[in-house]
């Protein structure tokens, strides 16, 4: 199955809109505390054991977002494979976040 992808415009624009979705971080802890869009931060190792913290959100539009885009990716596909209908992986990750919307933004 093949995941779903927005971009950091989109994400920009629904944040700014106040729309109503579930932004799950899953970047190690260190990369979380340099910089994070206020996300819930649950680390991709940790994902699959934790995934039980985050079942109410599985009928929301869900964006999972990492550095890159990379891990996000895979934790995409985890949660379509535990019954999460709209999961959406944050094309470009932190980094295309720091260089599109906020280049005051460190990336770790």
């Amino acid at each position: 199955m093949e995941i779903q992808e927005i971009t950091v415009q989109e994400l920009k624009e629904k944040k700014e809109n106040n729309e109503d979705f579930f932004l799950l971080d899953v970047r190690e802890d260190v990369e979380y505390l340099v910089s994070n869009l206020d996300g819930h931060h649950i680390p991709l190792g940790q994902l699959k054991n934790r995934i039980g913290e985050i079942e109410e959100h599985k009928g929301d539009d869900v964006y999972v977002m990492c550095r890159s885009g990379n891990r996000s990716s895979k934790a995409a596909s985890i949660l379509s494979n535990n019954g999460f209908e709209n999961v959406y992986n944050l094309k470009g990750g932190m980094k295309a976040w720091a260089k599109e919307i906020d280049p005051s933004t460190p990336v770790a």
